[in-house]
């Protein structure tokens, strides 16, 4: 399109192109034509008039290489002699052998010169996909600062997708533009009536947490509904349900999976790292200090946070690391779980602090990439020459 723009061939006249005439556009595409066969010519290796070598450079369509080529060939001499047999076929010797050794076959023979400035010829065993490195350090840190692993289902229900978190059935993150549905089935169940009945009372008026709740009437029916879960907090929800009060920590390494427009910062499939600290004197400093703890280990420097909002939080923050090319980037959301999603879960003693990290982010800047879809690459350069860092 740009060659024909170039050559008056054509008009844009809003989201239309229009031929400029018949007389331009037969010159442009008899210019292209030409172009064409120039470069089919080169292929094969035939000579191409130089102005159109020079009009191929121009527009970038071919690269200029020269090549010099040395031809050998005897002399009457060496033709003569080599009739006559007195010119024969030096054996080269490319490998010494114990063989050749013990036989004296190496007294008089030619030996091929070892080039040592050529490189040898360079072996990849296999290994795991650079992402799936990281991921395992990332879990092998945080057992080492003594979490424990939490698992979830990928296909949730909103019950404990949303619901348990104390997120209203009217809030956008639960329309279709930005959670995946099941068509088929497409509801499930809680086994345990009285939770669905407890996270009723809190939705509608607040339960016995002194809250006001939403004040709608809650649909138990779209509880019900399934769909791909959005974020790993889900699993954080069901592990305290499980256990209860303690003294504990748990962490999630999964996949969440939302409607994102796939770019270099957001994918609709990603990995979330969960986490949860339980305790009677769990504060936001212990939340604080944890992202600092993790930043520092990971090499991520300085973390800079500020207040935010969440439904199933409260007081909540936002955690931002610097990345060199995309800048500071938000990586480390949290904050202390409201008394509407404990109390539904039986947990009335003990605080949590609770954070969805978003690993897919920390690993771009950890591996040194700036496009999110480069983490899941099959790009075999990439995966072979790829370095952990050296605090890895």
């Amino acid at each position: 399109l740009m060659h024909l723009l170039r050559m008056g061939a054509v008009v844009i006249e809003g989201d239309r192109v229009r031929p400029a005439g018949e007389e331009q556009l037969s010159r442009a595409l008899a210019e292209a034509s030409k172009l064409r066969r120039a470069l089919e010519a080169v292929e094969r290796g035939e000579s191409v008039e130089p102005d159109v070598v020079k009009l191929l450079k121009r527009r970038k369509l071919v690269a200029v290489r020269r090549i010099v080529k040395v031809l050998v060939e005897p002399t009457e001499l060496a033709r003569k002699m080599a009739a006559e047999g007195r010119i024969v076929g030096a054996k080269v010797i490319t490998a010494l052998t114990p063989g050749i050794i013990m036989s004296g076959e190496w007294r008089g023979a030619i030996f091929k010169k070892y080039d040592l400035s050529v490189p040898p010829p360079r072996l990849y065993p296999g290994r795991k996909h650079p992402y799936l490195e990281f991921l395992d350090m990332i879990r092998e840190l945080l057992v080492a600062m003594g979490f424990e692993e939490m698992k979830g289902p990928h296909v949730e229900l909103e019950f404990w997708n949303f619901d348990v978190l104390f997120q209203a059935q009217d809030h956008p993150a639960r329309e279709i533009h930005d959670t995946f549905f099941l068509s088929r089935p497409q509801s499930g169940r809680v086994r345990d009536p009285s939770l669905l009945e407890r996270v009723k009372a809190v939705h509608e008026y607040g339960g016995d947490t002194g809250s006001r709740g939403w004040r709608y009437k809650w649909d138990p029916s779209k509880a019900l509904r399934l769909v791909l879960r959005t974020q790993t907090t889900a699993v954080s929800a069901r592990t305290l349900y499980e256990r209860g009060e303690g003294e504990y920590r748990c962490f999630a390494l999964d996949r969440v999976f939302r409607p994102e427009s796939l770019d270099a910062k957001h994918s609709m499939e990603f990995y979330q790292l969960e986490g949860i600290i339980v305790g009677r004197r769990v504060t936001l400093k212990h939340l604080l200090g944890f992202f600092h703890e993790l930043a520092r280990e990971l090499g991520l420097g300085p973390v800079k946070v500020k207040p935010a909002y969440f439904p199933f939080t409260e007081p909540s923050v936002e955690g931002f690391i610097r990345h060199e090319k995309l800048g500071w980037m938000e990586v480390f959301p949290g904050g202390m779980f409201r008394p509407e999603v404990l109390r539904p879960l039986g947990i009335r003693e003990c605080n949590v602090a609770a954070w969805g990290i978003g690993i897919d982010r920390i690993a771009m800047a950890v591996l040194g990439i700036d496009d999110i879809r480069l983490l899941f690459s099959q790009d075999l350069g990439f995966i072979r020459e790829w370095r952990p860092p050296l605090w890895w």
